[in-house]
C-alpha cells in the first residue's frame, strides 16, 4: 500500500504505484512513442510526461489521464461543475453564506479558465446571496457582468431578468429598472409568436418600477392592461396573484385604500390555495401596510403576526426588514413609542444602505416613535433623512405625509416657525402626487 495518498503523489509515484499494483514491468507498460526507458525516467521524476504519453500511459492502466497526472477522478471542469451545482443547492436550502467562499473560487478558476458559461452561472448564485443580504449594488455589478459576458433572451431567462431590474430599483435606480423592463417588453412583441403570460410577468415587473419611480397613472395603466390581456388566455393562479398584488400595491400609493385592499385579499385567497408560505407572508405584509394606512393598527398586526409565522426563523434580510418597518407603522399609529423605536432600529440596520424608499419609511416611523417619546431633536434629524429619502425617490405622496408628520412635530415642540417652514414644503410636494393619490378614497 502507498504511504502517499493520491493527491500527494506525484506523476512519477502515482505512475509506479499503479503499475505495480497491476503487477507490470515497465517494459510490459511500454507502447510504441513510450519506452521503457521513458517510463524510468518519468518514475524517478526526472521528466514530465507529454500529453500523448500520458493518455497511452493512462489507457494502459485502466485510469484517466485525468486521474494519472493530477490523482483526481474528474477534471477541473468537472470538479468546478460539482462545487457550483453543491454551493446553489445550499443557497436553495437556505444556507447561503455558507455557499460564498465556494462560488468566489468558482468565479474566479472559471475566468482564469476560460469558461464563461460556469463563470455566468456563479455570478448569477452569488447575486442572489448579494439580494438576499439587501447588497443591491452588488447584485447588479454582478448581473451585469453575467449579462455582458453571455448574453441571452429576456423570453426564455425572466427570473434573471426580473433579478437585474429588481436590483436597478432597489439600488435607488428605478429609471434604469423602467428602461430595461420597456426594452424586454420590446423585444417579446417582436417576437412571430406571441407569449402572453410572459408578457403579463414582464408588465407586472415594470408596474413595479414606474410605482418606485412616482410615475403611479402609467402604472396602473400598465396592469389594467396585464388584466384585460389575462382575460384573454388561461392565466396561472400565480399570474392572478402578481396582477392582482399590483393593482393593490399601486392603489394604496394613490390613496384608494379600500379598493387596494379588496384586491390584495384576492391575492391572499388564492395564495391560501398553493402551499407557498413566503408569497403568502409577503401578502399579509402588504395587507398590513394597507390597514395601517387606513388607521385599522390593530388589524394590521394581526396580519403581521400572520406574516412573521409563515415566514419561519430564518426570512430574507428584506423580508425581516419589510416585517419590521410594517410594525414600527402600526405601533406608531397606536401610540407605543418604545415598541416603534425598537422595532424601527432593527428595520434599519437590516436595510443598511439599500432599498432607499424603504429606509425613508423605516426613517419615518423612528420619528414617530421619538416624537412620542419626547426626543424632539432626534426626531426631527430622523424626519428629514426619511423626507430627503423619499423625494429622492419620487415617493411624493409619502413624503407630503412625512413633512407633514414633522411639522406638527415641531409645533409640539414650540418650534412654530420651523414648523412653517417644513409644512410649506410639506405642500410643495403635494402638488408633485398625481390626481388620482389625492381624491377621496371610494
Amino acid at each position: 500500500m502507498s504511504p502517499y495518498s493520491a493527491s500527494e503523489e506525484s506523476i512519477g509515484q502515482r505512475l509506479k504505484r499503479l503499475r505495480l499494483e497491476r503487477h507490470l514491468s515497465q517494459r510490459e507498460l511500454a507502447s510504441p512513442g513510450v519506452s521503457y526507458a521513458y517510463i524510468s525516467r518519468i518514475e524517478a521524476g526526472t521528466r514530465q510526461p507529454s500529453v500523448k504519453a500520458l493518455r497511452r500511459l493512462a489507457t494502459k492502466l485502466g485510469v484517466t489521464a485525468e486521474y494519472l497526472e493530477t490523482g483526481s477522478e474528474i477534471g477541473a471542469t468537472e470538479l468546478r461543475e460539482l462545487r457550483l451545482a453543491n454551493a446553489e443547492l445550499a443557497i436553495r436550502l437556505g444556507d447561503s453564506q455558507a455557499a460564498l467562499d465556494s462560488l468566489e473560487e468558482v468565479l474566479a478558476e472559471s475566468v482564469a479558465a476560460g469558461d464563461r458559461h460556469m463563470a455566468t452561472r456563479a455570478r448569477i448564485a452569488l447575486a442572489s446571496v448579494a439580494a438576499e443580504q439587501s447588497d443591491h449594488r452588488r447584485a447588479v455589478e454582478l448581473l451585469e457582468a453575467a449579462l455582458t459576458s453571455e448574453p441571452f433572451s429576456p423570453v426564455d431567462n425572466l427570473d434573471f431578468y426580473g433579478e437585474l431590474g429588481r436590483s436597478y430599483a432597489a439600488s435607488g435606480h428605478p429609471e434604469k429598472a423602467v428602461e430595461f423592463f420597456e426594452r424586454c417588453l420590446e423585444e417579446l412583441r417582436g417576437l412571430p409568436h406571441p407569449d402572453s403570460p410572459t408578457e403579463t410577468r414582464y408588465a407586472v415587473l415594470l408596474s413595479y418600477a414606474l410605482s418606485d419611480m412616482g410615475d403611479l397613472a402609467r402604472a396602473e395603466s400598465v396592469v389594467q392592461d396585464a388584466l384585460e390581456s389575462a382575460q384573454d388566455y388561461e392565466a396561472d393562479p400565480y399570474m392572478r396573484v402578481r396582477l392582482y398584488w399590483s393593482l393593490a400595491r399601486l392603489l394604496e400609493m394613490e390613496g384608494k385604500s379600500s379598493a387596494a385592499l379588496h384586491y390584495v385579499r384576492r391575492a391572499i385567497a388564492l395564495l391560501e390555495a398553493t402551499e407557498d408560505t413566503i408569497h403568502l407572508a409577503r401578502a399579509h405584509l402588504l395587507c398590513a401596510w394597507i390597514m395601517t394606512s387606513q388607521g385599522k393598527a390593530k388589524a394590521a398586526l394581526a396580519q403581521l403576526t400572520k406574516a412573521e409565522a409563515l415566514l419561519g426563523p430564518h426570512p430574507t434580510t428584506d423580508d425581516a426588514a419589510d416585517l419590521r418597518v410594517e410594525w414600527a407603522r402600526a405601533q406608531a399609529a397606536l401610540g407605543n413609542g418604545a415598541e416603534t423605536v425598537a422595532a424601527a432600529r432593527e428595520a434599519l440596520e437590516l436595510l443598511g444602505d439599500s432599498r432607499p424608499a424603504e429606509l425613508g419609511a423605516a426613517h419615518e416611523a423612528l420619528a414617530e416613535g421619538l416624537t412620542l417619546q419626547g426626543d424632539f431633536a432626534e426626531a426631527g434629524e430622523a424626519f428629514a433623512r426619511a423626507v430627503g429619502l423619499l423625494e429622492d425617490q419620487r415617493q411624493w405622496r409619502e413624503a407630503t405625509q412625512a413633512c407633514q408628520a414633522w411639522g406638527r412635530m415641531l409645533r409640539h415642540a414650540g418650534r412654530d416657525e420651523e414648523a412653517l417652514d417644513v409644512l410649506e414644503r410639506a405642500s410643495e410636494l403635494s402638488l408633485r402626487v398625481a390626481p388620482a393619490a389625492a381624491a377621496t378614497d371610494r
